[in-house]
């Protein structure tokens, strides 16, 4: 069969993302210090764009500067009219010999140069991490080659809880060298175990607290040998041993009742009174379940509002923070680069492009003040409340709400508010604070959902913990207060807000 080339037209419609639009997207989702830092990238890369300079000068300070001109020129005048001297003679003999040639011990004078600024060491680039801690207790130790290699490979695989996950053989098939065994990762997992902070290392809850017990019991004689009250202290040390083994045994053979709280079943199985019990659970919770998270601290997020609601009278008003944004303009050199009849031809079509380029930018960082202040304004319509009273007179709103009433597409409103915060009377917020679904509250109105679970924490903060309130007494209870919730309703937020359940919150005596 011979086949023959033809021609067919086909209409169809797709959508298709110019780079202009995609740009004005990501602008719109960008908040002020991520703004500035694509501000700055923009001016670097096209020599189009320049920033305006805060040079603006008043006719006084103009006036000001010309004086100071017409007077350094007549102080330049004159001091060229003057004679030339000898450097020689500007050098003071006593002192050069006094510096150079005494070899003696000569005090500190007015010649001293003393060097205040901070050593260079003193500088950190970063804080300190779990692993730089370990890592700088192993350097201290004295181990053989493979066994440090190994330890560094545990450090290496570590939570940041300071959990160890993997197992002596998964750490052992890491080994790039093939040498290391399971007995060796064993071996490492020990040395480990015993850095500071104690618990690190351990593969689950039970065997971390379990290492910080044994370290204390390990502890007690070297405090007795170094105690001057002998006796004193061995009775101390005798009574600690014993809530001590007994907080051990409790982990080992009982978490499971320890996270119930269930005392009175504890010192049953335990044949201990319940006060015993209680001193052994007072010790279990003076442990560190995450070691590791006291080195691992998350770094300080720097927030600055890119927004503010500001009262003007009996009006509110959108202010948009804008300190410390580069001012853009466009290079007018190139523009008459541009009229040039003996210019290149390749130059002009690479300046055309770059001032394309930079009109986009402009335009866009345009479009996102207006979507983000037109945004901010229809919040401020529907949360008067919030702005005069607080958090309890929050109402819910949705992004298709505020969407529909600026004009625009939900997803435009979505962006306009993402990692944006604003300044307001009651303090800094999210803007996506201020979206939320809501209940059928008091009164027929709306409640928030974030009020809704404020009610639920505060009620389960208030109950009786021998008497915890079930879901079915949380519901009932909003009930009354004209929220109308059912049960499956309650337990979600609760269980969303980390909440134990009735059965863990209630304490048994």
């Amino acid at each position: 069969m011979l086949l023959q080339p033809k021609l067919n037209l086909r209409v169809s419609q797709r959508q298709v993302l110019t780079p202009g639009l995609v740009q004005m997207v990501s602008v719109l989702a960008l908040n002020k210090l991520e703004l500035k830092e694509m501000i700055n990238a923009e001016v670097v890369e096209n020599p189009v764009l320049e920033e305006i300079e805060d040079s603006s000068e008043t006719l006084e300070e103009l006036d000001a500067r010309e004086g100071e001109w017409e007077l350094s020129a007549e102080q330049q005048m004159a001091e060229s009219e003057r004679e030339e001297k000898d450097p020689f003679d500007e050098i003071d003999m006593g002192e050069y010999f006094q510096e150079y040639l005494d070899p003696g011990f000569r005090v500190a004078g007015p010649s001293f140069e003393e060097i205040d600024s901070p050593s260079f060491e003193n500088f950190l680039s970063r804080p300190g991490t779990l692993t730089d801690h370990l890592l700088w207790q192993l350097s201290s130790m004295s181990l053989r080659a493979e066994l440090r290699a190994a330890c560094e490979v545990i450090v290496g695989n570590l939570e940041d809880n300071g959990y160890l996950l993997a197992t002596n053989a998964e750490l052992a098939a890491l080994d790039e060298n093939g040498d290391a065994s399971e007995a060796l990762m064993a071996e490492a997992r020990g040395v480990v175990q015993s850095l500071d902070p104690l618990g690190v290392g351990a593969a689950d809850l039970r065997e971390c607290l379990l290492l910080q017990i044994g370290a204390g019991l390990a502890q007690l004689p070297a405090a007795v040998a170094n105690s001057s009250e002998e006796e004193v202290t061995q009775d101390e040390a005798q009574l600690r041993r014993g809530q001590m083994e007994l907080a051990a045994t409790i982990v080992r053979e009982h978490l499971p009742l320890l996270q119930k709280r269930d005392l009175r079943e504890l010192a049953r199985l335990l044949h201990v009174t319940q006060e015993e019990t209680g001193e052994a659970i007072q010790l279990i919770r003076s442990l560190d379940p995450r070691p590791g998270l006291r080195y691992n601290q998350p770094e300080t997020r720097l927030i600055e509002p890119d927004v503010a609601f500001v009262r003007r009278g009996d009006d509110w008003v959108v202010v948009m923070n804008e300190e410390d944004l580069p001012a853009l303009r466009l290079n007018a050199n190139y523009r008459r680069m541009l009229r040039q009849k003996d210019a290149d031809r390749e130059v002009k079509e690479y300046v055309k492009e770059r001032y394309r380029s930079a009109i986009q930018l402009l335009r866009n960082i345009e479009q996102r003040k207006n979507t983000i202040v037109r945004t901010c304004e229809s919040i401020v319509r529907r949360q008067l409340d919030f702005l005069e009273r607080g958090v309890d007179a929050l109402r819910p709103m949705m992004i298709k709400e505020v969407a529909e009433e600026i004009g625009v597409h939900p997803s435009t409103v979505s962006r306009a508010v993402a990692n944006k915060y604003v300044h307001t009377p009651q303090g800094v917020y999210e803007l996506r604070f201020f979206f939320s679904e809501g209940v059928n509250g008091p009164e027929g109105g709306d409640l928030p959902l974030m009020l809704l679970k404020k009610k639920v924490r505060k009620l389960i903060e208030d109950e009786d913990a021998r008497k915890p309130l079930t879901d079915d007494a949380l519901a009932g209870e909003l009930q009354r207060q004209g929220i109308q919730v059912t049960r499956r309703t309650v337990a979600k937020y609760r269980e969303e807000m980390n909440i134990p359940s009735t059965h863990q919150r209630r304490r048994r005596d």
